[in-house]
């Protein structure tokens, strides 16, 4: 029975420890010191409506918007199953995607150049990646342009101004944002008159 009695003490020291005090300690710190992300890096519209997460990649669809990666999470950009497609190389299935993602590429920006990036036709290793490569978003100017009846060279530059640098000036590949550039179209240009907000 003592040694019944120890471990029963020693189980409630740590479970109290572990999981109450701890969890509060550290909640307690990056609600001081980190509370924007450690409350989910949430972006508003100029009227305070959340919008989404700078962490979080979602479906845009609208020609007048720039579109992200595909997403395997879930039904899709599903945070709560957050996971790659698995399939490799020789998966049939995965080329069947890429495939009907392409076609419908192509058939939604006309004058896009014949190279497609990458990154438009994969998914990333969690499906929920909010970035797209420089040269993604530059492939869909055309699109958004003519859906917004902008000059594309206004489009352009504004994509030049929200890609994001390397990380410390030297590390990783510059990305853009989409749900940011996504925002600076509607800042600067309006939002489409036929999208719900």
């Amino acid at each position: 029975m003592k040694t019944i009695a120890i471990a029963l003490r020693a189980t409630a020291v740590t479970l109290i420890l572990t999981g109450v005090l701890y969890p509060l300690a550290m909640t307690g710190v990056a609600q001081a010191l980190f509370s924007e992300s450690a409350n989910g890096s949430l972006v508003k519209d100029n009227t305070g409506k959340v919008r989404g997460s700078s962490l979080l990649g979602q479906a845009f669809t609208h020609p007048a918007y720039f579109h992200g990666r595909p997403s395997a999470a879930g039904s899709g950009y599903d945070a709560a199953a957050s996971s790659g497609s698995n399939l490799g190389p020789t998966s049939a299935k995965l080329r069947d995607r890429v495939k009907a993602d392409v076609a419908r590429l192509r058939r939604d920006n006309p004058d896009a150049p014949a190279d497609i990036p990458a990154d438009l036709v994969t998914t990333s290793a969690s499906g929920l990646d909010p970035h797209i490569s420089p040269a993604a978003a530059a492939w869909q100017i055309a699109r958004v342009a003519r859906a917004r009846n902008v000059a594309a060279d206004r489009v352009r530059a504004l994509v030049g101004e929200t890609i994001d640098g390397h990380t410390l000036a030297l590390l990783g590949e510059q990305t853009v944002n989409v749900l940011f550039l996504n925002q600076a179209l509607d800042a600067r240009f309006g939002a489409p008159h036929d999208v719900a907000h």
